[in-house]
């Protein structure tokens, strides 16, 4: 989720949560429920030409949307087409991947299993599983971990996934990683979140997918939710996921699988089922008279846990992230719960919620973001609010996307070599095998016209490199977390990749 790699695929609902709501004064006044069922009414009445007018402007091929009001399902509807190219269109049960979305739901799962709130602080201990610091290691708690306040780096462990390392061996790699301050620092980590909930299931002796269906899925009735690459991919009822073309129009190009961090990103859904969850965490754990989820477990999952962004002018506005979820609270004191979830590969979602105003949307599309699912739910609360949208919130949110999808990049233009560029040594200099104590195996060929090849992962992924200047070669990086092109500088004996090197871990060894 590389648009997302500076606050995470929690960043995008994150920031733009915060633009539309202020922190809370200390103490709060009591907040009182400021939406009528009138107010509410016309938000919905025009939610279907919002989604058409966003479709139009951005070219997002599918979405499906839910709203939930005072434990009814007031909208459920599908936009647009599955898949470019056939016709078969989005309806309120084509299956999404939802991406980070997971998270706030793999939280409700794990709440299902707890029977106090404080049992969200027992010790992560999962076999294979260590951080840096012995000491943290020994203190990690599954909230740490649901709140990324570990220590941890943003996104550590994203980059090996990209090369296609398993699940098992991600987890036992990020003892590599550097730390910051422990539970006083935050940092966005899919691999971290994905540690606690693997650990919540090995102590109930399941899966984790057979944890989540037993607790959640069958219970509240979502029928087509799964946290398995699988399901999705054999639901015949799917979105295919899309990226965005240089001309504009939109593709199914990629396929993503999310296995290997499937409680923080893995879950498919649709908006019917997805719409029964939205219930469910605004009746405090209950369903259609049943208790689903204990609701102080449930009720822990929303209170601020860590600083997620900290106030900076001119607004000194205040985000926080709790157990899965952004959570902030807005001038009149109401705490507001979001997420958004983001492939670069091709799909993007956001759930936004007012527990005071027993409100709640979900947005799904099929395509990379660009702003729409986040844009769709700030536009539905700002008419429902003030009757009209303030803001362009589309605007507003490709923008970010556009920034945050800069972030990563190389300052280096790899494209134009200098004027003063060195000639390459003899392809022999640079051929053979090198070694990462963290990112494994690398291996660099050349064909008999002396092209190299770079070679990285269990597969391996295989990069032709393309020479720049002296012993400094590039290649364009791939699959979920591409940063463009990125370097390759070799130096005794030694093999610099550039875009993995950002925690100091790119360097390997020559054997």
């Amino acid at each position: 989720m590389r648009t997302l790699r500076a606050l995470g695929a929690a960043g995008a609902a994150a920031l733009l949560t915060a633009t539309a709501a202020t922190a809370a004064p200390s103490p709060p006044p009591p907040p009182k429920p400021l939406l009528t069922d009138a107010q509410v009414d016309k938000a919905v009445a025009r939610l279907d030409q919002t989604v058409r007018d966003m479709m139009r402007r951005t070219g997002v091929p599918g979405v499906s949307v839910a709203v939930v009001h005072q434990d009814k399902v007031v909208h459920l509807q599908g936009f647009g087409l599955r898949r470019t190219g056939e016709s078969a269109m989005v309806g309120p049960d084509t299956v999404f991947q939802i991406a980070s979305l997971s998270k706030p739901v793999s939280s409700t799962v794990v709440a299902g299993t707890l029977t106090t709130a404080d049992e969200w602080d027992r010790h992560t201990d999962l076999p294979g599983f260590a951080l840096k610091d012995p000491w943290v290691t020994d203190h990690v708690s599954t909230a740490d971990l649901f709140s990324h306040r570990s220590g941890l780096p943003d996104h550590a462990g994203d980059l090996l996934e990209d090369l296609g390392y398993d699940q098992a061996y991600i987890l036992d790699h990020l003892r590599l990683e550097p730390l910051s301050p422990f539970r006083a620092s935050y940092a966005y980590t899919n691999f971290g979140f994905t540690a606690a909930a693997e650990a919540v299931a090995r102590t109930k002796g399941a899966s984790w997918q057979k944890l989540a269906e037993d607790t959640l899925f069958k219970p509240a009735g979502m029928t087509h939710t799964s946290t398995e690459f699988s399901a999705f991919e054999n639901a015949p009822d799917r979105a295919a996921t899309h990226v965005k073309n240089p001309d504009g129009t939109w593709s199914p190009r990629y396929v993503r699988d999310p296995d290997a961090q499937s409680p923080a990103g893995g879950v498919s859904s649709n908006a019917r089922d997805m719409s029964r969850w939205l219930r469910l965490q605004l009746a405090e754990g209950a369903l259609d008279g049943k208790r689903i989820v204990p609701a102080d477990t449930l009720a822990r999952t929303h209170l601020p846990e860590i600083v997620s962004q900290a106030p900076s002018p001119p607004q000194n506005h205040t985000s926080f992230y709790g157990l899965g979820w952004n959570v902030s609270y807005d001038d009149a004191g109401r705490l507001r719960l979001s997420h958004s979830g983001a492939f670069d590969l091709g799909a993007n979602t956001n759930v936004t919620m007012l527990p005071l105003e027993e409100l709640g949307i979900v947005v799904l599309t099929n395509g990379a973001p660009v702003g729409l699912a986040d844009a769709v739910a700030l536009d539905f609360f700002d008419f429902a609010e003030h009757g009209k949208p303030t803001t362009d919130w589309l605007a507003l949110a490709g923008a970010l996307y556009e920034q945050l999808a800069a972030v990563g990049r190389s300052p280096t233009d790899y494209a134009h070599p200098p004027a003063s560029a060195q000639p390459a040594q003899d392809s022999a200099a640079y051929t053979g095998s090198y070694d990462s104590p963290y990112y494994g195996k690398a291996t660099v060929t050349a064909d008999d016209k002396g092209a190299l090849t770079l070679s990285l992962g269990p597969k391996p992924e295989r990069y032709p490199l393309t020479h720049y200047d002296g012993d400094t070669f590039s290649f364009e990086t791939g699959g979920e977390n591409a940063v463009g092109r990125s370097g390759v500088t070799f130096s005794d004996g030694t093999l610099r990749v550039e875009y993995l090197d950002t925690n100091h871990l790119g360097t390997f060894t020559q054997q």
